[in-house]
């Protein structure tokens, strides 16, 4: 079967360290597991910074990258009973994590690094990490859905319980954000969204956003969204920028307020303005994906709502289409999803 292996790490971006491989087709399944012909995958930033070298630099290669994906079932192991041939189905990016809070154990399994990703025609899965997608979704958006929308749930639902009238800010148009708008409004909230664009906010605005920051024409943005909830603040901030952005958020929370800490696209380190954050009394949050438990409670949400996810572009899997892909997802200029379609 063909595979796309990471070969090396590439410290500036050279997509040519993605490499079409071959590699021995799975045979049957082993007691537990199915066999799945890949169908999409989605590409997620720590794919990006799994090539850069970045997200684990100890980690082992070659590795087949890539964290999400949907597929079909072609069979079935022994003692298999929820999944039958011909079933669509998506996997749990964290396949030990089923309920509970996390742990070391929980989160010592988990694909596209260390473990083997979705970057293949084939793969074998645990049963009990996989859930079959929704009627209305296609193959390429259930791929778009294990760790970015997963990801904003935990966020706006599991952990950040956003109610009705909260106010949430959501930073930036990628894949997480662009969930956490659609779940936040889902959830009856009025929702911000900030961008370096006018295009992008414009196009979030017919997704449900209430208002748009442009934060290159404010840099100081915080101001300006507390301005908007008449100086109260922020129920709620999904905060995806990291290092450049944190202290902002931190201005336009309200006392008590919850910020979910999210990305680091901006960097990992800051000089955080703790007085702020103690004499507020203000929740940081981080969020790394969520339970398989939540993922089932997330895909009947959304076949409830018929919620589709915003795919910004389609690739070819291909070693071009997806060396493409990658370059995309590097420019971190996306609008929604990137995905593969095999």
């Amino acid at each position: 079967m063909r595979a796309i292996a990471l070969q090396r790490f590439a410290p500036d971006g050279d997509t040519t360290a993605l490499v079409m491989a071959d590699r021995p087709q799975p045979a049957a399944p082993a007691a537990g597991e199915v066999l799945v012909r890949v169908k999409a995958c989605s590409l997620n930033f720590r794919d990006w910074l799994m090539l850069l070298g970045q997200y684990n630099p100890k980690q082992r290669l070659p590795l087949i990258p890539v964290s999400d994906g949907a597929g079909e079932v072609i069979s079935t192991g022994d003692g298999v009973t929820a999944f039958a041939p011909g079933d669509r189905v998506l996997g749990h990016f964290f396949p030990a994590w089923a309920s509970g809070e996390p742990s070391v154990a929980k989160f010592a399994v988990s694909m596209g690094g260390p473990h083997d990703g979705w970057l293949t025609e084939y793969r074998c899965y645990p049963a009990a990490a996989l859930a079959k997608i929704p009627d209305h979704l296609s193959y390429e958006e259930a791929a778009a859905l294990p760790c970015a929308a997963l990801t904003a749930w935990s966020a706006i639902v599991t952990l950040g319980n956003v109610r009705p009238g909260d106010r949430v800010l959501v930073q930036g148009t990628g894949g997480v954000a662009l969930f956490a708008l659609q779940f936040a409004k889902l959830c009856g909230a009025e929702v911000i969204v900030t961008s370096s664009s006018d295009e992008k906010l414009a196009r979030a605005k017919t997704l449900g956003a209430d208002h748009g920051i442009n934060y290159r024409n404010d840099p100081e943005w915080g101001r300006a969204a507390r301005a908007l909830t008449g100086g109260a603040g922020l129920d709620h901030i999904v905060e995806l920028g990291g290092a450049e952005t944190l202290n902002q958020s931190i201005r336009a929370i309200r006392p008590g307020g919850m910020i979910s800490m999210i990305g680091v696209l901006s960097g990992p380190k800051n000089a955080l303005h703790i007085p702020l954050v103690v004499m507020q009394q203000v929740r940081l949050q981080g969020v790394t994906v969520g339970p398989k438990e939540a993922l089932d409670a997330m895909l009947r949400a959304m076949a409830q709502a018929k919620l589709h996810p915003v795919i910004d572009s389609r690739f070819d899997f291909s070693e071009a289409g997806v060396r493409d892909a990658f370059s995309h997802m590097g420019k971190a200029a996306a609008f929604g999803k990137i995905v593969v379609g095999m």
